[in-house]
């Protein structure tokens, strides 16, 4: 007698869910030219016919993979109150020695060189935190203010964590966090303890 065994029910939303989450951690770990597209199947339990099927492509797949890396809040939260101390303090804790990756960063970092990057890396920047700390900003060019502080964040996170600069990577992080706020002020247009 042959047992029939029960058609497998299909659900796109969670074998999507599974790529794009497998996606995240691959071009993190590796970047976009050294993350492959059976890879990141095979990390998923999917075919790679899958991922072209849910994503028309590994650029298509990249594109929504920065969306979800940079979409959640790192450094920029979403309160106005005392902005320029809050990213700071945020910034010198996540950066100090023996804090966790800042995963966007990485995804940055690894992927940025690649012209088929690049693009999809601006429009997550822009769309997400940058235009949540541009909208947090009152005045004029309020974008170009909101990516200078954006510069000062990368900057500080590259030189803290990744190069591991002597003075950065040492510093006390509340000493780091007075530092960071007053030229973070410049930016957001707070002045004094915030």
């Amino acid at each position: 007698m042959n047992a029939v065994r029960p058609a497998r029910k299909r659900d796109g939303a969670a074998t999507r869910e599974a790529i794009l989450e497998a996606a995240v951690v691959e071009f993190t770990e590796h970047g976009y030219a050294r993350a492959g597209v059976r890879q990141i199947a095979e990390r998923a339990g999917v075919t790679a016919m899958m991922i072209n099927r849910y994503f028309g492509s590994k650029e298509g797949l990249f594109a929504q993979a920065v969306d979800r890396a940079f979409g959640p809040p790192t450094v920029v939260g979403g309160d106005r109150t005392g902005l320029s101390r809050a990213i700071a303090h945020t910034l010198a804790e996540r950066t100090a020695p023996g804090a966790g990756d800042l995963d966007p960063f990485l995804l940055l970092l690894r992927s940025v060189q690649d012209p088929e990057a690049a693009d999809a890396l601006r429009r997550g920047i822009e769309t997400h935190v940058g235009s949540r700390l541009a909208g947090l900003l009152e005045g004029p060019e309020a974008e170009v203010r909101a990516q200078l502080g954006l510069a000062l964040v990368a900057g500080t996170w590259l030189l803290r964590r990744v190069v591991g600069t002597s003075a950065l990577a040492q510093a006390d992080t509340d000493a780091l966090t007075d530092l960071l706020t007053g030229m973070l002020d410049q930016v957001t247009g707070e002045t004094g303890p915030g």
